[in-house]
């Protein structure tokens, strides 16, 4: 959930200023990962000997962290650096309030000898600070990080020679480890040295130079792990070899390396990267780039491949936007038209998912689907688990992956299970996915991420093309994951005579979809009068059912996330077991009701709550005056497919929350207590 950023310049001189500016802006790309405080540590000024490392922490957002750098006289800002490395980290807190001393980076002791920062949980922290307790190691922080410095101080202290390299000190301390962690260290004993590694938790590295680099890619060097001299030695001889590293070849051998959580703090700097795999350990000595691991397990890769980022900078920007949020919104119609393109024929009406066709005749073959995901994600698969269910002709269960874990749920050989995620890092998510593949079953990703850990361990999957999603409420997503599903039944359902016209009617709405959704969202302004009336209030009911039911779950999310609002969304069939207590001419309801197979349902629920003095704000199609009649206000749509619609009806929720998060004074890309990517139980 926290943000890791850190930068290495060899031979590139850079002034600190330019270096505390890079950092700093590596972390304002990662602030939507967390936010409650952040910090820096870089090389000091130089004394006899080894030199020394200054921390600088500040509680609150990275500007903050920005304010103390530039106002900072005790380092020398001009001074410039051939040789330097510097890391950086916002927090999201899991152990200890949001302070100072609790934000990262973390440090050994009061010399700062090692220094580390960190993005995951340590789950036997308390274990290994009892130990080093014993041990005569003071903590000072209320975290589970700090146990990570305190660990690699002792087991330099207790060396057995001088031949120990850094990542052989690394390789012990995450031996020790329990949980997922994203690690990079740095180290007074190994100046101009870097140290990265990852267990569970996403890490990149990104490489620059203007000079041609030594390979493309970088094979894995295992490390016995015998701690005998001999092997030491070879250790130490490892971490500067020309032949498995990957380095500039010009003479000076000019290059720089950008460590971070995830591309958008990389893509500014240069397009090359390599992601590192659980338990990889990368190191940087001298300029050059090598990993290891501790041991070689049956079928892995022997080496990580130098990937091109297709990402561009503009993509991160807000341009004209107040927002990451609200441009994500405004950038629907293109994500969605990106999610089909090239794989949606509409002249032959064909559906062609190139990341599942090698495996269609398995999935074909299967006896159940089961959906798993959390929050936004968890919504687009119950919004589609109606039409997958028609199309597909098999039972299909939606289940939240923590609530999934929790009930040991009974998996087969023969089930399809679909893992869905913006990130592709979502912890419970990525834990059903193993759980999953331990019990022989098939699984499919679908994911915004490329290269992420779902991505990588699935067997097939389905990227959404949606683009880089910063703000921390999910909006663009979300209607790119509800396309993704959808187009995955019409493929499913392409063989089957009986399912043709409807097969088509849909094919045809996907087609009108981007255009329709432009449509909605020029009803922008006429929504923002709508929040001026409700933005003060305290709860606010959503209500619908049938294939909108999940546009009222996902509303409802969108309201409580950036709003603060008490929200709920309420399946209308519901209504009379308890929720319709709630109704009075006070309580703020917003129904959807869309002209489809639950319109006359819905529309007794609506009796109902108006035969309560409940004044309805309702989303309904066009033309409709029979449910206008009934309204207080409304949000008249474009109708399309029934099972495409609540695409369309989401679009006024994600607006509604905008603008009452914004009418409230809060920060919409950055809302309290959360973080984009959770990345942690």
């Amino acid at each position: 959930m926290c943000g890791i950023f850190a930068y290495l310049n060899y031979r590139v001189p850079r002034t600190r200023k330019e270096i505390f500016d890079t950092l700093v802006k590596g972390l304002q790309r990662l602030e939507y990962r967390g936010y409650d405080s952040a910090g820096v540590a870089v090389d000091g000024p130089r004394k006899e000997g080894n030199g020394s490392i200054c921390l600088f922490k500040k509680r609150g957002k990275v500007k903050a962290l920005d304010e103390v750098l530039c106002k900072n006289d005790s380092i020398y800002l001009d001074a410039e650096l051939d040789v330097h490395f510097g890391i950086a980290h916002t927090r999201w807190a899991t152990h200890g309030e949001p302070s100072a001393v609790n934000s990262h980076p973390h440090r050994s002791d009061k010399n700062n000898e090692f220094v580390v920062i960190h993005n995951g949980i340590i789950t036997n922290y308390k274990e290994l600070r009892k130990y080093l307790n014993s041990k005569g190691y003071e903590f000072e922080s209320d975290t589970d990080t700090e146990v990570i410095p305190k660990l690699i101080k002792y087991l330099y202290d207790n060396r057995e020679n001088d031949y120990v390299s850094f990542s052989t000190l690394v390789e012990r301390v995450i031996q020790q480890l329990e949980g997922a962690f994203a690690l990079v260290f740095k180290s007074i004993h190994f100046p101009g040295e870097a140290i990265a590694t990852r267990r569970g938790s996403p890490l990149l590295i990104g490489v620059r130079s203007k000079y041609e680099l030594s390979r493309e890619q970088i094979p894995i060097q295992y490390n016995s792990g015998d701690f005998i001299a001999g092997v030491q030695k070879r250790n130490f001889r490892n971490r500067v070899d020309s032949s498995t590293s990957l380095h500039s070849v010009c003479d000076r051998k000019a290059v720089e390396f950008y460590f971070a959580s995830d591309a958008s703090a990389i893509i500014e700097h240069t397009n090359k990267v390599v992601y590192l795999e659980d338990d990889d350990i990368a190191a940087v000595a001298e300029g050059k780039l090598s990993l290891h691991r501790v041991s070689r397990s049956a079928g892995e890769e022997s080496a990580r491949v130098i990937q091109t980022l297709q990402m561009e900078l503009q993509q991160i920007m807000k341009g004209n936007f107040k927002a990451f949020m609200q441009k994500e919104i405004f950038e629907q119609p293109e994500s969605v038209f990106n999610t089909m393109r090239g794989r949606i024929c509409f002249d032959t009406n064909t559906v062609v998912l190139g990341g599942l066709k090698d495996h269609l005749k398995e999935i074909r073959r299967c006896r159940r689907l089961i959906i798993i995901g959390c929050g936004t994600s968890f919504h687009a698969g119950v919004a589609t688990r109606q039409i997958l269910e028609e199309l597909t002709e098999l039972p299909v269960m939606v289940e939240l992956a923590s609530d999934f874990l929790d009930r040991i749920t009974p998996v087969f050989r023969d089930d399809v299970c679909f893992f869905i995620s913006q990130s592709g890092e979502t912890a419970d998510t990525l834990m059903a996915l193993r759980y999953c593949k331990e019990r022989g079953a098939l699984t499919v990703g679908v994911t915004n991420t490329v290269g992420s850990s779902i991505c990588r361990e699935t067997d097939c999957g389905i990227h959404i093309n949606a683009g880089p999603e910063i703000g921390v409420a999910s909006t663009k997503a979300y209607t790119s994951q509800f396309v993704a599903l959808i187009m995955f039944a019409l493929m499913m359902s392409e063989d089957r005579l009986s399912l043709q016209k409807r097969r088509l009617e849909i094919i045809s709405g996907l087609r009108q979809l981007p255009v329709l959704i432009k449509q909605v969202l020029a009803l922008d302004e006429h929504i923002n009068r709508i929040a001026e009336e409700l933005y003060q209030q305290r709860s606010l009911l959503v209500m619908g059912r049938g294939y909108n039911y999940a546009t009222c779950l996902e509303g409802a999310l969108k309201i409580k996330e950036i709003t603060y609002m008490h929200s709920e969304g309420i399946l209308a069939g519901e209504l009379k077991h308890g929720p319709l207590a709630l109704i009075d001419k006070d309580m703020p309801v917003i129904m959807v009701v869309m002209r489809d197979a639950c319109y006359t349902k819905c529309h007794n629920a609506l009796q109902q709550v108006t035969a309560r003095q409940g004044r309805p704000i309702i989303i309904c199609c066009r033309d409709d005056p029979e449910i206008t009649r009934c309204a207080y206000k409304t949000v008249e749509l474009p109708q399309t497919v029934d099972c495409l619609q609540g695409i369309l009806s989401v679009i006024p929720l994600q607006l509604l929350s905008f603008h009452l998060a914004v009418l409230r004074g809060y920060d919409v890309d950055c809302p309290r207590n959360l973080a984009k990517s959770v990345t942690v139980e």
